[in-house]
């Protein structure tokens, strides 16, 4: 089972940018489709951005044309760019497949926070 380890956020203003790295652990990673999923406070988690084993992105409405997902098989890393952020990206960012019947168990994930 794969293993995520988020790092990258942190306090930022409106229309600045953060990029997040997620680094997994296991030998099953360069084959699966990874998600960056996010969960600010009260509101459920949701997935943002997903990029398959071949590299091909898919993102949320609300970050499209703001966020780009890469990976670096090599490196076992997953990265997301995040441009002109906004106050409502604010949230606590998370990695993992994005397989639901697969998911490993959710790491502590890196805090962003956006000020107005």
């Amino acid at each position: 089972q794969v293993q995520f380890v988020e790092s990258g956020g942190g306090f930022v203003q409106a229309g600045g940018s953060l990029r997040l790295s997620c680094v997994a652990s296991g030998t099953t990673f360069t084959i699966t489709a990874i998600g960056w999923y996010r969960q600010a406070p009260g509101k459920q988690r949701e997935l943002v951005a997903q990029i398959t084993s071949g590299g091909s992105g898919n993102y949320a409405d609300s970050v499209k044309g703001r966020f780009i997902i890469s990976r670096d098989g090599a490196k076992k890393t997953v990265y997301l760019d995040m441009n002109s952020l906004k106050p409502e990206d604010t949230a606590v960012y998370y990695c993992n497949t994005i397989y639901s019947a697969a998911w490993s168990p959710w790491g502590q994930g890196t805090q962003v926070t956006v000020s107005s």
